[in-house]
């Protein structure tokens, strides 16, 4: 039940004062003017409190009256959610369209599920069983890939008294009464959460498992755990949606949330119109049944920005407290971190560097901390894993935004602008990027693929090293003057970036690589460097090395081999030795 809380006082922009308040607290929902604007309170001080507005706020004026319900701002959690379209503050933009057109009416407040659509509910637990927080009552399929579980909420636990039959019910029906010690508690199949606050789980659990991307260069060399974090930061024009999107098509994580924080319009759009057309090539259905976008534009107002970002990795927590792997990518934190700086200026708070707010490296480490695989309340383990792209200006990864969430994460997958000048693609660096979950994913790779993996890894970073190294000498005085061993090395690291760091994502072969693909890939490489480099010593021209025919299929393993013949890649590493044996050149 909506009441008065207070009158308009004066507008700042997105910040709205508000005088003659009564009873807000901190972080209340509020919704403000005719229009009923969403908005957050920010700041309270006597009988005055600034609201955050999360929508345009043109027309409002001094005397407009201010609601509340004194709850937080809050997302709607129950099936449904998958193949749903949002904005930032979780309003359904498919429902909007089909009810108001393509423009978003201020003070819209459709119900982000819908009300209309039956589900069909298998119940599973009975009349008097005793449940805690988080335990299972019942199962929905919510679609073809993804079975809901509808859970009884954090703050709830007692004793069933009532579960309705097996049969098809909408989300705001009730399907289980649990009586506590404080009274009944009416369940339906949807629950309420605040935004800002991490849902509740049993323990935090050290993850071991990799996020299988199928991109070479992000497994092999700088690999992400399930539950880990990485940050991609790269200038404009450098691939930092393409790499997204690839994760989301590839990677194998059970559900994918997408929040586009204040990218261009025309790049959501893009997500928008080809995402619905996917097919995951894993499970061959629809990719929008494992997939949640939430969209905000940067032609949207700029402090819906923040809330997209909680109401994004609110939604991926609640798949994690199912036991779903969740991959949450976010684009970008730097259009999120330009909300806060907005804020923080129209609030006249002190700035920081580059008029970022004080604050700004406690909201990255609150966002990042809610990453992790857990044991949930339901003693399922689960994780969200988070891949946030970052927007420096002019690739420069020294301001604020960029510096300080690397002291938040693991990874870093640093975009390369003159790779991607030169079509190389996906332009992660090499040089610049790093991930410090080598150790944690090396038993995986032992038990699944090779104990070789982690070596071989090393052995191709060293000599990317040292490619980089020489690399100045050659632009100073040219390759000739390298004596062949290290002449060697240039051509080693060439045929390595262009047969196995560069992938086409449009290539029916290429786009994916398994993990064991990736492993032989690899060791016939250092292989043939191995054997090459004992053919140089010998006194073989490293120019009669790159003519030989083995060095060709070497070249052309990424699309010649595809994952039904890893027998024959396995055959080239035979080759290789054959072919230096017998000085087949």
């Amino acid at each position: 039940m909506m009441e008065t809380v207070g009158r308009i006082y004066r507008v700042n922009g997105p910040v709205v004062e508000i005088a003659e308040v009564q009873s807000l607290q901190m972080l209340d929902m509020v919704e403000v003017g005719s229009l009923r604007l969403v908005g957050e309170v920010v700041h309270l001080r006597s009988d005055r409190a600034l609201v955050q507005v999360y929508e345009d706020t043109t027309g409002l004026r001094p005397g407009d009256p201010v609601y509340s319900r004194h709850q937080p701002l809050s997302v709607e959690l129950g099936p449904g959610l998958l193949g749903s379209i949002y904005d930032g503050i979780q309003r359904p933009l498919k429902m909007i369209q089909e009810n108001q057109g393509f423009a978003i009416g201020r003070g819209s407040h459709l119900p982000p599920l819908d009300r209309t659509k039956l589900w069909k509910f298998s119940p599973q637990v009975v009349s008097g069983q005793e449940v805690s927080s988080g335990e299972v009552i019942g199962e929905v399929q919510e679609t073809g890939l993804v079975k809901h579980l509808v859970m009884v909420p954090p703050s709830v636990s007692g004793k069933v008294c009532q579960i309705v039959p097996s049969g098809e019910y909408s989300v705001d029906q009730e399907v289980a009464v649990i009586e506590s010690d404080q009274g009944k508690y009416l369940l339906t199949m949807s629950q309420h959460w605040p935004v800002r606050r991490a849902r509740p789980y049993r323990r935090k659990i050290e993850s071991a498992e990799p996020l299988l991307t199928g991109q070479r260069v992000v497994d092999t060399l700088f690999p992400l755990v399930k539950g880990g974090c990485v940050a991609v930061p790269g200038g404009f024009g450098t691939g930092k949606t393409v790499v997204q999107h690839q994760l989301a098509k590839w990677s194998n994580a059970d559900i994918v949330v997408f929040v586009g924080c204040g990218e261009r319009g025309n790049e959501m759009a893009d997500v928008l119109l080809s995402f619905p057309e996917l097919i995951d090539p894993r499970r061959q259905r629809p990719l929008m049944e494992r997939t949640i976008l939430v969209a905000n534009t940067s032609n949207m107002p700029v402090s819906a920005r923040e809330a997209s970002i909680y109401t994004g990795i609110t939604l991926a927590e609640y798949y994690r407290d199912m036991g779903y792997q969740v991959a949450l990518m976010v684009d970008s934190t730097s259009r999120w971190a330009e909300a806060l700086r907005e804020l923080s200026g129209r609030l006249e708070e002190m700035p920081m560097e580059e008029g970022f707010p004080a604050y700004l490296p406690s909201r990255l480490a609150e966002f990042y901390e809610r990453s992790g695989a857990v044991e949930t309340l339901s003693r399922r383990t689960g994780s969200v894993s988070v891949i946030a792209s970052v927007s420096p200006p002019g690739g420069d990864f020294s301001e604020p935004v960029t510096a300080h969430t690397r002291r938040f994460v693991r990874a870093f997958w640093a975009l390369d602008r003159e790779l991607a000048n030169q079509r190389h693609y996906p332009a992660i660096s090499w040089v610049e990027s790093y991930s410090e979950y080598l150790e944690e994913v090396k038993e995986w790779w032992d038990r699944n693929v090779s104990s070789e993996w982690l070596a071989l890894r090393y052995g191709v970073m060293d000599l990317l090293q040292k490619e980089e190294r020489l690399s100045q000498v050659v632009k100073v005085v040219g390759p000739d003057v390298l004596p062949p061993s290290q002449r060697l090395i240039l051509q080693i690291c060439g045929l390595f970036k262009n047969a196995f760091l560069q992938q086409n994502a449009f290539d029916p072969v290429d786009a994916y690589s398994s993990a064991r693909k990736q492993f032989l890939m690899l060791k016939a490489i250092i292989r043939f460097y191995q054997k090459a480099q004992v053919a140089v010593k010998s006194g073989m021209a490293v120019s009669r090395i790159r003519q030989s025919p083995v060095y060709q299929k070497l070249l052309r393993m990424k699309t010649d081999y595809p994952e039904d013949k890893l027998s024959q890649l396995e055959n080239l590493i035979g080759q290789i030795d054959d072919a230096f044996q017998l000085e087949e050149f």
